[in-house]
């Protein structure tokens, strides 16, 4: 690894780190506000709808990538992004001017990320509203998913992704339809201060990892783990060093829906974290496993062929929330949620 990836590692980290900080943060305004999205959290059928739902919208996506409806997509995902980002916003911006029960600087800020991705969606844009909406859909969904759905959506997540990278590999092919929508599926990590998103034509782009996973929220943001090998021409280099990485929102959005799902409703005590009264041991150890994981996956990435990230990402996510459980007294069994099973 060179200086210029570890920087690029650096800043993945950081961007995963700003999306389940922001999710854990959002867990008590979320579940004040309503936003639980099933009527019985704990119930793990939710958890293979879901995946049902990921089905289809991966194969949706994929038709219009056929047949050349990539502007419905891109349209599907601004109006998603306004949504989710509006989840966030209508919590935590002030209220200063309300109609009827509509804040109306919530409305304002989650318009603007649509109309910003609309207009100029360069790499810090995209950036920013990738991170908005992955704090919202982690939040959203860690609070409607008990910790044994969580479990059984990340472990179902985690083998389709094996599958769709080293097997079908239909989900190499979604990545190279996205990548030109320039739309917050994707986080972006650029290695020099000159890269521009809007200026890249992904021509000669390598697919390193890619999987789907639908927010959850009317959008279907994929995962991916990219990166070009086009020389940096700012740098006058002609030595095919990466421009940029591109990672998968939802590889950040699934393991920080472990990391909040354990923060809701894990019976482990608050560690008295200020800003972060939702946060215990669980939580904090999935937080962990999730870095450890995602360490290993960009290892792996720079060996220069695909990767599955789920499996390692949500596998982390997982191991670390039940070692943290030990760890805190909860019995393996209702870690898990099946103790009113057994």
């Amino acid at each position: 690894m060179n200086a210029r990836e570890a920087r690029g590692t650096a800043v993945a980290g950081a961007l995963f780190l700003l999306v389940q900080v922001g999710a854990l943060a959002m867990v008590g305004p979320f579940e004040t506000a309503g936003y639980q999205a099933v009527e019985d959290p704990s119930d793990p059928t939710n958890s293979l709808v879901y995946f049902a739902a990921i089905l289809v919208a991966t194969a949706l996506m994929l038709a219009a990538f056929k047949y050349a409806f990539e502007r419905a997509v891109r349209a599907v995902v601004l109006l998603s992004s306004a949504l989710i980002s509006w989840y966030v916003f209508a919590v935590v911006a002030p209220a200063p001017l309300v109609v009827g029960s509509v804040n109306v600087l919530a409305v304002a800020l989650s318009v603007g990320v649509a109309l910003a991705l609309l207009v100029y969606p360069e790499w810090y844009v995209i950036d920013a509203a990738g991170v908005v909406m992955g704090i919202g859909a982690g939040a959203l969904f860690g609070i409607s998913f008990g910790l044994l759905p969580a479990i059984v959506l990340l472990s179902v997540l985690a083998v389709y992704d094996a599958i769709s990278v080293y097997g079908t590999e239909h989900m190499l092919s979604l990545a190279e339809g996205v990548m030109d929508l320039r739309v917050p599926v994707i986080l972006v990590v650029p290695l020099s201060l000159s890269y521009s998103l809007l200026d890249d034509d992904f021509s000669g782009a390598n697919e390193v990892h890619e999987d789907g996973a639908d927010d959850g929220a009317d959008a279907a943001p994929d995962d991916a783990i990219d990166h070009t090998d086009d020389a940096d021409e700012a740098d006058g280099s002609s030595s095919g060093e990466r421009d940029a990485f591109f990672i998968g929102l939802g590889d950040a959005v699934m393991p920080t829906v472990m990391v909040a799902s354990a923060a809701a409703f894990s019976p482990a005590s608050s560690l008295g974290v200020a800003g972060l009264p939702a946060l215990n041991l669980p939580a904090l150890l999935a937080m962990v496993g999730t870095f450890l994981g995602l360490g290993v996956l960009l290892w792996a990435v720079m060996k220069g062929r695909a990767h599955a990230g789920l499996p390692l990402l949500n596998g982390g996510a997982i191991g670390g929330y039940l070692l943290g459980s030990v760890l805190a007294g909860i019995p393996v069994a209702r870690a898990l949620g099946v103790a009113a099973y057994l």
